[in-house]
């Protein structure tokens, strides 16, 4: 079972917490006389040196002022919105439009010599047509109340995809089933999309797995998730993405997809579930 997407920022927080209460006391302060210097109320302290916040700049300037550690402000921020960073809200990271988003991820897909990639409900980016891309990331534009910058944004999707064919990349795609018969875009659309997913299937540098959905469970659905090499886990939710980096926890998704992919079906089994897709769609 996969932790909580949050408890990567939880166990930075609490770290921070422990790392800025060290501080106090080798100051030889109280929580409630470091409050009072700052000019804070007397339980902002204990919120923050147990993980419950997260300090703003401000914030370990001034505790590192009155605990005579200036000389740790700039890590000590670096911290700080390092596990910040951890979190971000579509609102937030998408307030320039989704052509931002799509051009900011690059680096890592350039780098990344690994994908594994699980999806529960819909075809990964990696994978999809212009069609396909265009009607999911218009719906997401319009539900979120995103900038309109559509067709820049399905452009940068196009580029990033080539990773699939260019450099040392191997890719590991699971999909459930469900993936192949929500329709996004209407029929021809989706057509279009399963019959590309046929033929990037082949390639070499793909592992394309199949959850079938009558397949008895040893692994339950769970959110989706993209796992970077071992650098990073991003995980996609309704409101943010999360960024896990804790190797402790990549490992945990690392072993979730080892174990749905031992229900996955690949090759002709895997093929004929999205022909039958197709055959449905008639």
């Amino acid at each position: 079972m996969t932790t909580s997407p949050s408890s990567s920022m939880q166990q930075a927080r609490d770290a921070l917490g422990l790392r800025l209460r060290e501080l106090r006391l080798d100051a030889g302060l109280t929580a409630r006389e470091l409050a009072r210097r700052c000019g804070w109320h007397e339980s902002k302290c204990s919120r923050i040196e147990h993980g419950r916040m997260t300090p703003s700049d401000a914030d370990l300037r001034a505790w590192a002022e009155e605990c005579d550690a200036l000389d740790q402000v700039v890590d000590l921020v670096a911290v700080a919105r390092g596990i910040a960073g951890m979190y971000i809200e579509w609102r937030r990271s998408t307030r320039n439009g989704l052509r931002y988003l799509q051009e900011a991820g690059m680096p890592l897909y350039d780098r990344t010599r690994h994908f594994q990639v699980y999806e529960p409900g819909t075809i990964p980016g990696l994978f999809q047509t212009r069609e396909y891309a265009s009607a999911l990331m218009g719906s997401v534009i319009a539900f979120h109340g995103m900038p309109d910058d559509l067709d820049a944004a399905v452009a940068a999707r196009m580029v990033r995809q080539r990773v699939v064919s260019e450099g040392d990349h191997r890719i590991a795609v699971l999909l459930e089933e469900s993936a192949l018969r929500a329709r996004i875009g209407g029929e021809a659309a989706m057509v279009g999309q399963l019959a590309y997913l046929l033929t990037v299937g082949m390639l070499t540098r793909v592992s394309l797995g199949i959850i079938p959905a009558a397949a008895d469970r040893t692994m339950w659905p769970t959110e989706g998730f993209w796992i970077f090499d071992d650098e990073r886990v991003l995980v996609e939710l309704v409101s943010a993405e999360i960024t896990v980096t804790q190797p402790r926890e990549i490992l945990l998704y690392q072993r979730t997809f080892a174990e749905l992919a031992q229900i996955a079906v690949y090759g002709a089994p895997a093929r004929q579930l999205i022909t039958a897709a197709i055959d449905a769609l008639g």
